[in-house]
């Protein structure tokens, strides 16, 4: 097993994995920029070591440093938790070149699925059921055209490197379809550097479910109970669930047997998640895998009573995963807010400053707070706006629901501003209590009315 493992990141999940470190008896070593100074994961690591300035291109961002950080502390490998490097091909190969291990899939895998088009071939070779699109990558707008004659509106344009709704567009008609396109292309390459596009059919009235499964070096595959991430805003998920409402035993097995395919098709080593968008008829459609721990483990966590980053390590480290399809059980439901310092009555504008008060309500059964927050801490303008998460978990959705909506009531952030009662007034909707709801729903429906709540009540 590993001495010392660096940990890639900051903020809730940097708290997250160096805790499982700790209990797991590795040494662990914190990164920080210098507006990270003072954060929680610098102070709970066994050691930390700045990698640069407040902006992420300067620090966490920066792979030469970073690798310089863990060759000094002597880290036997790095964990990069999501987003920054977690996804990032060259880094994971520059990782391996000076001897550390990553703590994730292999370098090409990570290249081959977060290419968007590469991934959904080599998931119609591998028998997945795909979205009807365009075959191969798309440079300009006559592509764009022929295939949009061909499957017709609407569609939705995707960067084929992209990712976090970067170089996406929905084209309702074709007259639409030269300005998104071009919009589309030109985001997409300032945001990733790549203007490769794909197109795919828009499938209307639809579910976003998504199962994250783990292999390790000799093959074994296990897949583990699926997440609804339906209720999303300008493509980024806003509450998460395990189990998804509606999932039979059966289809779960079906679904899993998908991801199990899919997953030796590629040789995948470590955890992912592959992510399917599910019709009025229960049919699954392969949309994309995250080659990386997802933000929303954490439900999945709570319904099977696993530590996912404790089977992450374990699997980079080369063992065996300690444990058998037939024990993964679904324990119960689960549900993940996400708490943002963001300002939803001023369109989701963010919010930094320093936090002067917080409460966060822990107490009970079934609770958990995945957060970096205390008293004096700084929310950053440098960052993403998510602060934390919270999750709960009852025997039914119903009783998850009720504990969901008690925390959310509790908790207190004074400071900065957050999306606590938009997400309170979410959790009170009757769709959302329901579990009635698409991936359009909160755009389409909830949001607008929501906000001619607070227009009419000022």
């Amino acid at each position: 097993m590993f001495k010392k493992v660096l940990v890639a990141n900051r903020g809730e999940i940097a708290v997250r994995i160096i805790r499982t470190l700790k209990e797991m008896g590795i040494a662990s070593v914190a990164i920080y920029s210098t507006a990270d100074k003072d954060s929680l994961h610098v102070q709970l690591a066994d050691e930390a070591i700045a990698v640069g300035g407040p902006k992420p291109k300067d620090s966490y961002l920066h792979m030469k440093n970073i690798l310089t950080a863990a060759l000094l502390t002597g880290a036997e490998a790095i964990h990069p938790g999501y987003g920054f490097l977690s996804e990032n091909a060259l880094f994971a190969e520059m990782v391996g070149e000076v001897g550390i291990k990553w703590i994730g899939p292999r370098p090409e895998t990570i290249d081959l699925m977060g290419n968007k088009s590469n991934a959904r071939e080599e998931m119609r070779q591998a028998g997945v059921p795909i979205i009807p699109g365009s075959d191969g990558f798309i440079r300009d707008f006559d592509e764009a055209k022929a295939v949009a004659d061909k499957i017709g509106y609407p569609l939705l344009l995707k960067a084929a490197g992209g990712g976090g709704g970067k170089g996406m567009r929905f084209v309702y008609h074709e007259d639409e379809l030269s300005e998104k396109f071009d919009s589309a292309q030109n985001e997409a390459r300032g945001a990733v550097g790549d203007d490769h596009m794909y197109v795919e059919k828009v499938m209307e009235n639809v579910r976003h479910i998504e199962m994250q499964l783990i292999r390790d070096d000799n093959g074994h595959v296990i897949y583990f109970p699926e997440r609804n991430c339906s209720l999303q805003r300008n493509n980024q998920k806003v509450i998460e669930e395990s189990p998804a409402t509606g999932m039979t035993p059966a289809m779960r097995e079906h679904l899993g047997e998908i991801v199990t395919k899919a997953a030796q098709a590629i040789t995948y080593e470590n955890t992912g998640t592959i992510e399917f968008l599910q019709d009025k008829d229960g049919n699954f459609y392969f949309m994309e895998m995250n080659t990386r721990l997802q933000v929303e483990h954490p439900v999945t966590e709570m319904v099977t009573n696993l530590d996912l980053i404790k089977l992450q390590v374990m699997v980079a480290a080369g063992y065996d995963l300690p444990l058998t399809q037939d024990e993964v059980e679904v324990d119960g439901h689960s549900i993940e807010v996400r708490l943002t310092a963001e300002q939803p009555a001023k369109h989701f504008a963010p919010s930094a400053g320093t936090i002067d008060f917080v409460f966060l309500p822990t107490g009970g059964p079934g609770i958990r707070l995945d957060a970096p927050l205390y008293d004096g801490y700084k929310v950053q303008p440098f960052y993403d706006s998510m602060i934390g998460k919270l999750i709960v978990k009852g025997k039914t959705r119903e009783e998850a629901l009720i504990k969901m909506r008690r925390v959310v009531d509790e908790i207190v952030i004074q400071g900065v501003e957050t999306s606590r009662d938009f997400q309170k007034a979410l959790l009170d909707d009757p769709h959302v209590q329901s579990g009635d709801f698409d991936t359009r729903y909160l755009e389409n429906e909830f949001l607008p009315q929501w906000m001619a709540t607070l227009s009419d009540s000022e």
